[in-house]
């Protein structure tokens, strides 16, 4: 059984496949607890959720008519079981990204050859007040198919961003991504900063669905 917190289908607010739709399945329960996390809701002990089987979720996807599936939390790898419903949404002819949280290995899920899902996978920088935890092998794992978010709320973590993309060659590997903590920092900042360091092959990305609806709205 898994315990859902919520599921529903809109647009993918980040990662490659912004702005298609696709099926939100949020998990219940985190292992981190980040400054800014959007989805502190979820994470709650005491948190309402649905237990639902892989077949029952499977089921659900598969009558929205959507192929794009994204599973999120919290951090949905702390499911237990979640290869099991990784390799069914797969076989069920779905694409399934994980969206995660970087401190979790990545390593059994990224091996498999016929049911590997596409990681959005975090790297939590200073201000985010979670970097210690970062698993920091799962670099090794990541292909031209997955993507690395730096989530920037400072200077101080587009400096730390920077040096981690240029350390682990992440250009070379996967798609980079930075995105503003909402509120907090001016994207034009962010512009300024890969201007000035030249961070080719480095995108910005903002969260679509807090510009679009309400930043606190659930469900979108």
């Amino acid at each position: 059984m898994f315990e859902v917190a919520e599921s529903f289908v809109s647009i993918n607010g980040e990662s490659t496949r912004a702005g298609e739709l696709a099926v939100f399945i949020r998990f219940k329960g985190c292992n981190l607890n980040c400054s800014y996390c959007d989805t502190k809701w979820a994470n709650e002990t005491n948190a309402e959720y649905k237990n639902m089987t892989v077949n029952e979720i499977c089921e659900l996807v598969r009558n929205t008519g959507v192929k794009n599936v994204t599973l999120t939390g919290g951090e949905p790898l702390l499911q237990k079981n979640i290869e099991e419903l990784i390799e069914k949404l797969i076989l069920q002819g779905n694409r399934v990204e994980i969206e995660t949280n970087g401190s979790i290995s990545l390593e059994k899920f990224a091996l498999s050859s016929k049911d590997r899902p596409v990681f959005t996978m975090d790297y939590k920088l200073p201000s985010s007040n979670m970097e210690k935890y970062m698993c920091l092998e799962n670099f090794e794992f990541l292909n031209e198919h997955d993507t690395v978010k730096f989530v920037s709320g400072s200077i101080e973590d587009l400096e730390k961003a920077e040096m981690i993309i240029q350390k682990y060659s992440l250009i070379e590997k996967c798609h980079v991504y930075i995105s503003p903590v909402f509120g907090r920092i001016n994207p034009a900042d962010i512009v300024d900063f890969m201007i000035k360091r030249n961070l080719n092959g480095v995108r910005l990305q903002l969260q679509l669905h807090k510009f679009i609806w309400e930043p606190d709205r659930r469900g979108v």
